[in-house]
């Protein structure tokens, strides 16, 4: 990812393979500003090469408020189950397998996982 000089190649193409993806993932502590349950999470965090964040993470059942999120969250559910609560429309969605979600910047909301979930991220 990185060429002779320390420099970013931002070129290099990132790979999780699907057994990369489902497999077993390093253990991260609780989810801070958990208020609900004991969400403990394990997650994989891949080098982008630029600010962006981008990984596989994962969270045992349990809840917490998102408050004016600074940045913008795109994530794909691998698997598991949660509901999501946007305060500004009151609106619940429960999101498992197989479903995209956007949280822009100054979004706020909960996060309620109710079956372990597993999520491919992006934060930017």
């Amino acid at each position: 990812m990185f060429d002779d000089s320390g420099k970013a190649d931002m070129s290099a193409l990132i790979h999780l393979p699907h057994r990369t993806v489902t497999g077993d993932l390093e253990a991260a502590g609780r989810r801070a500003g958990a208020d609900s349950g004991d969400p403990r999470l394990k997650t994989l965090a891949a080098d982008s090469g630029t600010d962006a964040q981008v990984g596989v993470w994962e969270c045992e059942p349990g809840g917490w408020p998102v408050v004016d999120r600074p940045d913008t969250e795109t994530c794909y559910i691998v698997s598991g189950r949660a509901k999501i609560t946007d305060d500004q429309t009151g609106r619940v969605v429960e999101v498992g397998a197989g479903d995209f979600v956007v949280l822009p910047p100054g979004w706020t909301g909960r996060w309620d996982v109710v079956e372990t979930l597993r999520k491919v991220y992006t934060i930017f």
